[in-house]
């Protein structure tokens, strides 16, 4: 049996040919996702068995996947975030985790600011109305002069700032890390996480999935927003407590929403469905071409680094090896 390497995003195999190919050159039998979705935890347990590598989306690698996988070397993870990987247990094992900051950034931040034109203009409800033969007019909101608060400043975040000011909106902003330099550059102003909820006319999360994170946004923070302030969720699904979020958009305490990413994936049962004042697209703030071919060729460097003892240009558990790894981070999102 040669060296495996299981390859789990779909988008990976259509756009990247030429990657699959140097790593094919090296002499690796390449396993590709068979059922075009994410893979279950059973599908990842019968499928991971043998291999040294792994390119990853947001398919589960959890303690039970990673015990399944006594030859695993390096996970590389198509996108930014880690969430769906046990850090732990892969620092355990010395496996090295690697990511792609930087590479679908521009892309999640313009499909944020798509999302927040069609619920300020609610572009989705008069598109749906057509197509029923109706003809309605709706009364929205022109973002020149509003508040986009912005909950996380990374690199997602920062290229959204830049889209919004060419719509003339005022940024603030809230992070655990302030970037105050690239705030003055800007002319973005950071408050208080409940001053912020106050006070800003959009709120767009670009932050990362944890402990610390996850339903940051419930009926207490919710409460605290405008009643006439829409909020955009191309992060993390877990960051917003959908159930809160579905009574407060029912019973008119929030204006709108606009979700990429939900707590499950996809929501076939969410409540959220039924509401007019939701716009909601299926996790692809990654897909485009552009941003496809950067995560692709960026995570086959790392992978190919790693599985050659050499130092991956981003690793998120340095621990695990004494190399002098480039930090990479868990960043804004993943694909």
């Amino acid at each position: 049996m040669g060296r495996e390497i299981l390859i789990t995003p779909r988008t990976f195999r259509l756009a990247n040919a030429e990657q699959a190919g140097k790593l094919e050159e090296l002499g690796y039998k390449l396993i590709f996702n068979p059922y075009g979705r994410l893979l279950t935890e059973e599908e990842m347990t019968n499928l991971i068995g043998g291999v040294e590598g792994i390119i990853v989306g947001l398919d589960p690698l959890g303690i039970k996947v990673l015990e399944s996988a006594p030859n695993l070397k390096v996970i590389s993870k198509y996108g930014v975030g880690v969430d769906n990987i046990d850090m732990a247990e892969a620092s355990r094992r010395k496996i090295i985790v690697t990511n792609t900051p930087g590479t679908n950034s521009l892309a999640v931040a313009e499909l944020t600011m798509g999302l927040i034109l069609n619920v300020a203009r609610h572009i989705c409800c008069s598109d749906r109305k057509i197509r029923e033969g109706q003809w309605g007019k709706y009364q929205g909101f022109e973002l020149k002069g509003k508040s986009l608060g912005l909950i996380g400043s990374g690199q997602i975040g920062k290229e959204v700032a830049l889209l919004a000011k060419g719509f003339g909106m005022k940024i603030i902003c809230y992070d655990l890390k302030p970037d105050q330099e690239w705030a003055r550059k800007v002319g973005a102003t950071y408050l208080k996480f409940e001053q912020l909820l106050a006070a800003a006319d959009v709120i767009s999360l670009h932050l990362p999935l944890g402990d610390d994170t996850y339903h940051l946004l419930s009926r207490e923070e919710l409460n605290i927003m405008k009643p006439t302030a829409i909020l955009i969720n191309t992060a993390r699904g877990g960051i917003i407590d959908e159930e809160v979020l579905y009574l407060a958009l029912k019973e008119g305490r929030l204006a709108g929403a606009a979700l990429d990413v939900y707590e499950q994936e996809p929501p076939a049962d969410s409540p959220l469905r039924s509401l007019d004042n939701v716009v909601m697209t299926s996790h692809m703030g990654a897909h485009t071409r552009e941003a496809i071919g950067a995560m692709g060729r960026l995570a086959v460097e790392n992978l190919i680094a790693g599985l050659a003892g050499r130092r991956p240009e981003f690793t998120v558990n340095v621990e695990t090896s004494g190399l002098d790894y480039k930090v990479g981070g868990r960043g804004d999102r993943n694909a």
